[in-house]
């Protein structure tokens, strides 16, 4: 088996992330979007996250992206700026083989190079289908925070969203650098 690389996102890699991304809207509660985005929004949302300076990486394995993770704005208000929200999508092909733990620890890794200090998980139906990113993030050191109960509906079901958050650096213990 060859081996597994995790690397910054590139535009190239687009086609792949939104196909991605169109299996977990279509079948699955990770995302509360209804419909799939197409590529040129992917694109977009893809450029903004590297715009405002905030990692976005890729798991690859012979030239297949098999997964991707990003960390962008927790909320857009100045206070906010030294915490981020993290995403992480698996190819269906590839989950339950250790990439979604790969992709987080290095995108922890990125985030706290630059200099932010809290990571927060927005898990939807972290009670239900979505228990495993509830435990990817549980053996990352994540904490539960908190339940919304019930506040999205999606695929013919109420659904809860789970608020998980890890220190990253130096945390609370000093004032952000930024």
């Amino acid at each position: 088996m060859t081996t597994l690389s995790i690397r910054s996102g590139l535009p190239t890699d687009i086609p792949a992330i939104a196909a991605i991304y169109a299996h977990a809207v279509s079948h699955g509660t990770a995302s509360w979007e209804l419909e799939p985005p197409g590529e040129a929004e992917m694109r977009r949302r893809f450029e903004t996250i590297q715009a405002g300076g905030y990692p976005y990486l890729v798991a690859e394995r012979e030239g297949e992206i098999l997964g991707y993770a990003y960390a962008g704005a927790y909320r857009p208000r100045p206070a906010y700026r030294s915490t981020v929200e993290n995403s992480i999508y698996i190819a269906p092909t590839a989950q339950g083989l250790g990439i979604g733990g790969l992709l987080l620890d290095e995108l922890m890794q990125a985030c706290t190079e630059r200099g932010f200090r809290q990571m927060i998980a927005v898990i939807g139906d972290g009670t239900g289908a979505s228990v495993g990113s509830r435990r990817l993030h549980e053996r990352a050191g994540f904490r539960l925070i908190g339940v919304a109960e019930k506040v999205g509906f999606k695929h013919g079901r109420w659904l809860d969203q789970m608020l998980m958050q890890k220190e990253l650096g130096e945390g609370d213990c000093t004032p952000p650098g930024f």
